[in-house]
């Protein structure tokens, strides 16, 4: 992803609260709580009942993240994440993400989940109306 990340370059956004508990002995915000910022971001996205992503008999699962971190993240405070779709294959669907405290981008990440379903474990092709709705939410750039 590029450097020069904005909140408004993501059509998604989620915010979540920074706790004490969240800081290392540095006094910044740990660096797995960043993953679970991440899935705020998503979890929004799949679970968003008018989206209806998630179909009677299937789930997602992460095949894949991976995280750039950026900037120190410091508590007091809150995060805003931003997600978009960059790509939708047959049964996966690869996101790009970002974490703003403010206007600085602190990480971004990309996140590819696959569609399963639950009764086999093994990947499920999305239905044409999933893929319309992933579709509709990538950047018209993308490709």
């Amino acid at each position: 992803m590029p450097d020069d990340l904005a909140i408004t370059d993501f059509p998604l956004r989620a915010r979540d609260k920074l706790r004490y508990g969240d800081t290392d002995r540095q006094g910044h915000i740990n660096n797995a709580v960043f993953s679970t910022f991440l899935e705020t971001g998503r979890v929004e996205l799949i679970y968003d009942r008018a989206r209806g992503l998630v179909e009677p008999g299937t789930a997602f699962v992460i095949a894949r993240l991976e995280m750039d971190f950026r900037s120190e993240l410091l508590w007091p405070g809150e995060v805003e994440i931003g997600t978009r779709v960059a790509s939708v294959g047959r049964s996966s669907v690869r996101l790009e993400q970002a974490i703003f405290q403010g206007d600085r981008c602190v990480a971004s990440g990309i996140t590819v989940m696959v569609q399963m379903d639950e009764m086999t474990r093994k990947s499920r092709p999305f239905s044409d109306a999933v893929r319309e709705q992933l579709l509709a939410l990538m950047p018209p750039n993308a490709g």
